[in-house]
């Protein structure tokens, strides 16, 4: 029996770490969480540190609010690290995709050698400078500008916040995700700035790896949170003494999933020119100096 009950309790104390970094990807605290599952910050507390017993009930309920599938947060087997896009990708794929992965993963694989489509999406923390540098680098280049988060406003009517509102973190992330796949199909070159929390959700992050030249802008933390200050946007941080704390671990949390980018470019310690400069250099690295135009 005493084995029996060493095994559960490392099986609540995993549960409570996959709880603890969903959340924490998310960029949601404990009392956003409390507020949208309807549970209680101590309750939450006590599931993410591994202590008591879980109901399956309210942990549907905590998957639920955080837009994850309950399946993951109890699954006891290791997987690989794209498991969760291959699983969402077979489940809609066509009986000749699947046979095409069968084949691809029976060693098969082979290169297209297609040229890369003009596209370039911009990962990283509020603050990392997407849209300021974005912008600003599509003009210097002559390509077409989108904000994703602008994108899902005008394609809805409704401002992001009143999109959170009605139909919670899993109804934004599908649109969000909608509105990514119909930008893939954008005739010209072009510069997207993605949210931040767009790498936590395997499905639309790998399509984005896929369909664009990723590259994540990198902050030192205190450098997010000045430019989030500068911003005037500290409503939504959190002006109070755990905002750097929290900003910490966000960040912590995304890194390896930001790391996925092919290309980095350190927005720290460096003049806006600087920053400029750098990510043109990049994608100029990556498209040549082709002398692509913006398409009507």
């Amino acid at each position: 029996m005493a084995g029996a009950a060493e095994q559960e309790s490392i099986f609540l104390a995993e549960l409570g770490r996959r709880v603890r970094h969903a959340r924490t990807v998310r960029g949601l605290s404990r009392k956003l969480l409390s507020q949208t599952s309807g549970l209680s910050e101590r309750y939450i507390a006590q599931l993410e540190s591994g202590q008591g017993n879980v109901s399956i009930i309210l942990l549907r309920r905590v998957a639920d609010a955080m837009g994850v599938r309950l399946d993951d947060m109890i699954t006891v087997q290791d997987t690989p690290p794209d498991w969760h896009v291959i699983r969402d990708l077979l489940a809609t794929a066509s009986a000749e995709q699947i046979t095409l992965a069968k084949g691809i993963l029976s060693g098969h694989a082979t290169a297209n050698g297609e040229t890369p489509m003009p596209r370039v999406a911009l990962v990283g923390l509020r603050g990392a400078g997407k849209s300021t540098l974005g912008r600003r680098v599509a003009e210097r280049l002559g390509w077409t500008f989108i904000e994703l988060n602008a994108e899902i406003e005008r394609e809805n009517a409704l401002s992001v916040k009143e999109i959170f509102a009605i139909y919670g973190q899993e109804g934004y992330r599908r649109l969000e995700q909608a509105a990514l796949r119909r930008l893939t199909e954008h005739p010209g070159p072009m510069i997207l700035a993605t949210s931040g929390g767009i790498v936590a959700e395997p499905l639309t992050y790998d399509l984005l790896l896929q369909a664009f030249f990723t590259v994540w802008l990198r902050a030192k933390p205190e450098e997010h949170m000045q430019r989030v200050r500068d911003q005037g946007k500290l409503a939504t941080t959190g002006d109070h003494a755990s905002a750097m704390q929290e900003l910490r671990a966000v960040l912590l949390s995304r890194e390896p999933l930001y790391a996925r980018a092919p290309a980095v470019v350190d927005t720290s310690d460096v003049a806006l020119e600087e920053m400029i400069d750098r990510l043109a250099a990049v994608i100029d690295a990556r498209f040549g100096s082709a002398d692509y135009r913006r398409s009507a």
